[in-house]
């Protein structure tokens, strides 16, 4: 689906998502996982497995797993839950538009007006 307009907030591009139950069931599954490595996590912490150096390290794995798992869950959500829309947005004026004029768009030189900078020297209220 798309409206024909391009003004501010025209929907240009709707896909619904796919909502998937294969995807569903990964990501309970996914859950399942992240919970019981953060309930790990806890138990070590508590448990002082961060006193020694290679339960630290074991923390420090664990603490990577929960948010590479955590990442994997929400990239499934992103990609099958959600739909994928394209709004018109309102663009803001950038500092170009307010600094920059037309003619100085490429730049100046540096020795190619010396006269005019020779007479903007002498006389500063010369043309700009």
């Amino acid at each position: 689906m798309s409206s024909t307009g391009s003004t501010y907030g025209d929907i240009h591009r709707y896909e619904p998502a796919r909502e998937s139950t294969a995807a569903a069931i990964a990501i309970v599954l996914l859950t399942v996982v992240e919970v019981v490595f953060v309930g790990l996590f806890t138990y070590g912490l508590l448990s002082g497995w961060g006193y020694t150096e290679i339960g630290n390290m074991y923390l420090g794995f664990i603490l990577g797993v929960i948010f590479v798992d955590l990442a994997f869950i929400l990239l499934l959500y992103r990609k099958e839950f959600l739909p994928d829309v394209m709004i018109v947005k309102k663009r803001r004026r950038k500092w170009e538009d307010l600094y920059v004029r037309e003619e100085q768009v490429d730049g100046s030189g540096s020795v190619g007006s010396a006269w005019d900078q020779f007479k903007r020297a002498v006389y500063p209220y010369y043309k700009r």
